[in-house]
């Protein structure tokens, strides 16, 4: 069996605060995720952890969003999409394609970073709300699909 990563310690620390373990099933779900590199569907995560059954992957997904290990992401489409927790990955954003429906991450420069958060702690304090965090979702097509 290979060696646990810090990530996998962390992901059986989130899921054991929940009274859950860190199963097989489970584990084939986080290395799907991780291999995809980007939201997938169950489908996609089927195709990528061929071991995981249907209706237990539905499940473990639920109970793993649910323990804050995975995201789950609905942006239209016939299927929802999933990817580790930005928690236990890195902060990143989503180009979202509106005519096939790809997800692909993006992570913005130091400089871009610094300058969102400015300015939505700003306009959170103009609207009394305390800001904790952001992500952002840019909406258009990508480029293999026609605008």
């Amino acid at each position: 069996m290979a060696a646990t990563s810090e990530l996998d310690r962390t992901i059986g620390e989130r899921l054991s605060e929940h009274d859950l373990r860190y199963t097989r099933g489970r584990r084939a779900i986080v290395d799907g995720l991780r291999t995809a590199g980007g939201p997938v569907t169950l489908p996609e995560l089927l195709e990528l952890s061929t071991d995981l059954a249907v209706s237990s992957a539905y499940r473990n997904l639920s109970l793993m969003e649910d323990a804050g290990v995975v995201r789950r992401l609905a942006h239209g489409g016939d299927h929802a999409r999933y990817e580790l927790a930005e928690e236990l990955t890195e902060h990143h954003h989503h180009l979202i394609c509106e005519s096939c429906g790809s997800i692909r991450d993006v992570v913005f420069d130091a400089e871009i970073e610094a300058a969102l958060d400015v300015a939505l702690v700003h306009l959170g304090r103009a609207e009394g709300f305390v800001t904790r965090g952001h992500t952002i979702d840019v909406y258009g097509h990508c480029r293999t699909c026609p605008a």
